[in-house]
C-alpha cells in the first residue's frame, strides 16, 4: 500500500517548497522506494498554459503534453524520470471534474459540496496516481501558504486522508522561514510558530518542521519551535541556503531528515545510498573555467520564466567543467538601443529563449543577425528558432520584409507560418502543437554529430512554425535544416554551415535537461562557449 508525505509551507511563498519536495522524494528514491511528487496548485486556472510567465513563472511542459507548474519540472530534474499531466493538480481541474459528473447525473439528489464531493475528488486524484504508478511512496506539495483560502479544501483533503490512511501511512512535512534580522544578528522562530498554529486551526500538526533561512538553525532555536510546535527536536530540520540546489538532498540528510521520515512511515530496512546522487552534485561546485551567456528574452524580469533553460544551462556547464554565468538582456532594450548589440561582445555565447508575440521580437531578431555575423556561439529555442530563421531570411536572402505572421500577419514573406492544424483553433488553453514527438536527424549533419543518434524524442510547445515553401533557398545560402518530425513536414533543428555554433531546435531541448543526463544540445553549445572563451581576444569586456 502507498504511503504518503504532505507538504505544506508557512510564512511566505518562494521558500523553495518544490526544491524541498523534490530533494526529499530524491531521498526517498535513493533508498530504493518507488517514489515521486504531485504538484497541487490553488487556482482556478485549468492548467498554467495561459498564464503569464513573468507572474507565475514558467510552464513546463511533460511528455504527454500537459502545460504544467514549473515546480514538475524541478521534480523530473531531482528524480531522473518523466512525469505527467496527472502530477499537477489545480482547483480548476478539481471542480470541473466534480461540475461535470453533476451534470452527467452522479450526485443526483443530493447538493453538491466542498465537503465531502471535492475533498473526495482530491483524494481520488491522488490515490489514482499511487495506485496507477506503483508507488510505495507519493510526496505531494500544496503551493502557497497554510491559510490562503485558495487551499483549504485541498488542506481539508489532507486532514482527511490521514484520519482514514493513519499515521504509519501519511506524514506531514511543513517548510517555514526563520528570518535572520541583520540589527541583532539572530534567527527568529516566532513565524514559523504562528505558521504552525494556522494549520492546528485547520486540523493539521506538522510531524516534521524544514526550517528555511540563509544558515543553518542553532540549536537553542530547533529547540524552540519543538517546544511551541509540539514536534520533536530532531524532527526540526534546518534547510539553509547552499550553493547549488542540488545539495539540498545532502543537507537534509545530515539533518536527519530521512530518520525521521522512516521511524514515521516505517520504512525497515530501507538502505540509503547517495554515493552516485553526491557526485552528480559535486559537479556544480567543482569548475576551473567560466563561461558568460547572454539570454536575451521578453521575460527577463523574473528569471523563474526560463528556470528550464537555467538549469540546463547549469547542467551543460557541469559537464563541461564549466560554471555558466547567465546574464539577462531585455529584447526591448536591443530593440531600442541598437547600440546595445556591442555588449554581446563581452559574452561566451548567446541564447534566445521560446516566448510569445511582437514585444521584443525585432530585438530577439538583430540579436541573432549579430550573433551570425559575429560568430559569437547561438542557441535559439523554439521562437527563437523562428526569429532566426526570419534574421537569416531578411539578411542572407534579400527578403527585407520577412516575418512570422504571428508578428506580421500581412507580411509578403512568411518563412514563419501557422501550423495548419490550428487555423480553425479559437480556444487558447491547451491547444499548442504540446508534449513529445519523434524527431528525425539527418547525417550527416552536427545535429547528428551532437546527439549521435538518426531518433530523438523531444517536447514542443508551439502554434507556428518554418514555411517549408522557404526551405530550399534559405538552405541554399548556407541555413541547413538537419531534422524534422510528422514524416519530414516539420523542421526541428537548423544549423548554419562555416559557424562555430549556429543552432535552432524548435523544440525545447530544456524539458528533459537533468543533473545525471544533461540535454546534448545544450552541451555542445556550452562547449562551443568554452572553444570561445579559450580564443585569446574572442571576448571582449564590455560594462553590461
Amino acid at each position: 500500500m502507498p504511503k504518503y508525505v504532505f507538504v505544506t509551507g508557512g510564512v511566505m511563498s518562494g521558500l523553495g517548497k518544490g526544491v524541498t519536495t523534490a530533494a526529499v522524494a530524491k531521498l526517498l528514491q535513493l533508498t530504493g522506494l518507488n517514489a515521486t511528487c504531485m504538484k497541487i496548485d490553488p487556482y482556478i486556472n485549468v492548467d498554467a498554459g495561459t498564464m503569464n510567465p513573468i507572474i507565475h513563472g514558467e510552464v513546463f511542459v511533460t511528455d504527454d503534453g500537459g502545460e504544467t507548474d514549473m515546480d514538475i519540472g524541478t521534480y523530473e530534474r531531482f528524480l531522473n524520470h518523466d512525469l505527467s499531466r496527472e502530477n499537477n493538480i489545480t482547483t480548476g481541474q478539481v471542480y470541473k471534474e466534480v461540475i461535470e459528473e453533476e451534470r452527467r447525473g452522479r450526485f443526483l439528489g443530493k447538493s453538491v459540496q466542498i465537503i465531502p464531493h471535492i475533498t473526495d475528488e482530491i483524494k481520488r486524484r491522488i490515490r489514482g496516481l499511487a495506485k496507477a504508478k506503483g508507488l510505495d511512496v507519493l510526496v505531494v506539495e500544496c503551493g502557497g501558504t497554510v491559510g490562503d483560502i485558495e487551499s483549504l479544501p485541498f488542506l481539508e483533503a489532507f486532514r482527511q486522508m490521514r484520519m482514514e490512511e493513519g499515521t504509519s501511512k501519511t506524514l506531514f512535512l511543513h517548510v517555514s522561514l526563520a528570518p535572520e534580522l541583520a540589527v541583532v544578528g539572530e534567527m527568529k522562530t516566532k513565524p514559523t510558530q504562528h505558521s504552525v498554529q494556522e494549520m492546528r486551526r485547520i486540523g493539521l500538526q506538522p510531524d516534521v518542521i524544514v526550517v528555511r533561512g540563509t544558515k543553518r538553525l542553532p540549536s537553542e532555536a530547533k529547540e524552540k519551535i519543538s517546544l511551541f510546535a509540539s514536534v520533536p527536536v530532531e524532527n526540526v530540520i534546518s534547510n539553509p541556503d547552499v550553493p547549488s540546489i542540488y545539495l539540498v538532498p545532502q543537507t537534509l540528510e545530515e539533518e536527519g531528515l530521512m530518520k525521521a521520515v522512516q521511524r514515521q512511515l516505517r520504512f525497515r530496512g530501507a538502505k540509503l545510498n547517495t554515493r552516485r546522487w553526491n557526485e552528480v552534485a559535486g559537479k556544480f561546485l567543482d569548475y576551473d573555467k567560466t563561461v558568460r551567456v547572454a539570454m536575451v528574452g521578453k521575460y527577463a524580469s523574473l528569471s523563474d520564466s526560463y528556470v528550464s533553460v537555467n538549469q540546463a544551462l547549469l547542467h551543460a556547464g557541469a559537464a563541461n567543467g564549466a560554471k555558466v554565468q547567465i546574464t539577462w538582456i531585455e529584447a526591448e532594450e536591443v530593440e531600442r538601443e541598437h547600440a546595445k548589440l556591442k555588449l554581446l561582445d563581452s559574452f561566451d555565447g548567446v541564447v534566445i529563449p521560446q516566448g510569445f508575440g511582437s514585444r521584443g521580437s525585432e530585438g530577439k531578431i538583430s540579436t541573432a543577425n549579430y550573433a551570425r555575423e559575429e560568430e559569437l556561439p547561438f542557441l535559439g529555442l523554439c521562437f527563437g528558432f523562428q526569429l532566426a530563421t526570419v534574421s537569416f531570411a531578411r539578411s542572407a536572402l534579400g527578403l527585407k520584409s520577412a516575418n512570422s505572421t504571428e508578428i506580421d500577419p500581412e507580411t509578403p514573406d512568411p518563412v514563419i507560418d501557422l501550423l495548419p492544424e490550428q487555423r480553425e483553433v479559437s480556444e487558447l488553453g491547451g491547444t499548442m502543437r504540446l508534449g513529445g514527438h519523434d524527431v528525425y536527424i539527418k547525417r550527416p549533419s552536427r545535429a547528428y554529430e551532437i546527439y549521435g543518434s538518426e531518433k530523438i524524442r523531444e517536447r514542443h510547445r508551439h502554434r507556428y512554425e518554418l514555411n517549408q515553401a522557404y526551405l530550399p533557398r534559405l538552405e541554399e545560402k548556407g541555413l541547413r535544416y538537419s531534422a524534422f518530425s510528422d514524416g519530414g513536414r516539420r523542421a526541428e533543428i537548423f544549423e548554419l554551415e562555416e559557424h562555430p555554433f549556429f543552432v535552432g531546435t524548435q523544440f525545447h531541448p530544456e524539458y528533459i535537461s537533468r543533473p545525471e543526463r544533461p540535454e546534448p544540445v545544450y552541451r555542445a553549445f556550452v562547449k562551443a562557449c568554452v572553444d570561445r572563451s579559450e580564443m585569446e581576444g574572442k571576448r571582449v569586456e564590455v560594462p553590461v
